[in-house]
């Protein structure tokens, strides 16, 4: 299923480590904007779902194109006053850069342990040798502890801040 939220566990935990460094706008979003290719497929009945998006160069293109739709956004801000969910207008172009490359390679990484329609390093393979180094369950373990342990932390930093301890 494309843009599932397992995804967005090991980006919670990464955030939770480095709030000021990792974007988790830009990671989720690097996320989506990889999995619209599938989602793409599966309303079109055309199989096989993972293609260009799920290779080095479709991660790469993802990830660029979150940046630039970043920097673009933050540009036209000035004449739109786009409401601030999120506190996205509090991002660095260089903390969306960090997160939609943790996003876009993660995926990459995740979805090609996972799926059997993927070839990561097509053009130059065909082949995945990622496949299975995981068992599934293992997986979807992994990512939800991740975004469960994310959680947490960013739940810890938060009641300190309100406490007053300056930590954070």
């Amino acid at each position: 299923m494309p843009i599932t939220p397992f995804h967005f566990g090991p980006g919670a935990l990464l955030h939770a480590m480095a709030p000021r460094h990792v974007s988790f706008i830009g990671f989720c979003a690097a996320n989506c904007v990889m999995d619209l290719e599938p989602l793409y497929l599966i309303f079109t009945g055309q199989f096989p779902l993972h293609r260009f998006m799920h290779t080095l160069t479709g991660a790469s293109c993802a990830w660029l194109a979150v940046v630039a739709g970043f920097v673009l956004i933050k540009r036209c801000d000035r004449w739109l006053r786009l409401p601030d969910f999120f506190q996205w207008k509090a991002l660095t172009p260089t903390s969306v850069a960090i997160g939609a490359a943790a996003g876009a390679y993660s995926h990459l990484l995740l979805d090609g342990i996972m799926h059997g329609d993927m070839f990561p390093f097509a053009p130059v393979s065909a082949e995945n040798p990622l496949l299975h180094a995981v068992p599934l369950d293992v997986l979807h373990l992994a990512c939800a502890a991740a975004g469960l342990l994310g959680l947490g932390l960013v739940a810890l930093r938060r009641r300190s801040a309100r406490s007053g301890d300056g930590s954070r």
